[in-house]
């Protein structure tokens, strides 16, 4: 059973859009697992379990249009750089031996995208996404990041609302694994946090499709 006691509760209005940030302790493997099946896939909800602790985040509609951007972005990155791509959106990462999962707001295989075959490929437990996309407008993704790291997802970006878009590449040593900041993508290296954050800032005054046709043209103009 779930205990009852919320540890944290975030109720925070953001240019009038709520974001629900709940954190409960003492959630078992198997409370969680159980969750995620009555829950099921339709759902706006992000759960995150790490070692104990579940949260349960309900996204805003600007954290939605944000993440949903970004995923644009990087598709048409893909295309005009003639890469594979499996968006599997906020398909749940979880390893029971490590007791952590997680479901990102995007995530994507690009470098090892010709390893998984068939519309609804079997994921290897050993082959996490190269790509992880992450939006925080009022809540941090502290607990997800920790996921990641133990998971071995080599790439996340994060957009906060007050530092814009970084790059985060994933640092394996003899002790310890963390994510350091970059200036570049480890999937695509002629991006930089620079300029995607260009990007999202023009969508303040072009729609998403004038965006997208910009990316596509800048992209154009490095590869050619």
């Amino acid at each position: 059973m779930i205990s009852t006691q919320v540890s944290e509760l975030e109720l925070e209005d953001f240019q009038g859009k709520v974001t629900q940030n709940v954190v409960l302790p003492n959630v078992s493997w198997q409370t969680y697992k159980a969750l995620l099946a009555d829950m099921g896939d339709h759902r706006a909800t992000r759960l995150t379990y790490n070692r104990g602790v579940l949260q349960i985040k309900l996204p805003s509609k600007l954290h939605e249009i944000i993440n949903q951007l970004l995923a644009r972005i990087v598709t048409t990155l893909t295309e005009e750089l003639d890469l594979d791509v499996i968006n599997l959106g906020s398909t749940t990462l979880e390893r029971e031996e490590l007791d952590q999962g997680a479901e990102p707001d995007t995530c994507f295989y690009i470098q090892n995208a010709n390893q998984l075959q068939g519309l609804d490929p079997e994921i290897p437990e050993n082959l996490p996404p190269d790509l992880v996309i992450e939006v925080d407008i009022t809540s941090p993704s502290t607990r997800r990041i920790e996921v990641y790291q133990a998971l071995g997802i080599p790439e996340v970006w994060c957009y906060t609302k007050k530092q814009g878009l970084k790059i985060y590449h994933l640092q394996i040593d003899e002790c310890d694994r963390n994510y350091v900041e970059s200036a570049f993508s480890l999937a695509f290296p002629k991006v930089s946090a620079a300029v995607l954050n260009q990007f999202l800032l023009s969508r303040q005054t072009q729609n998403e499709n004038t965006v997208i046709r910009a990316v596509r043209t800048w992209i154009q103009s490095q590869v050619s």
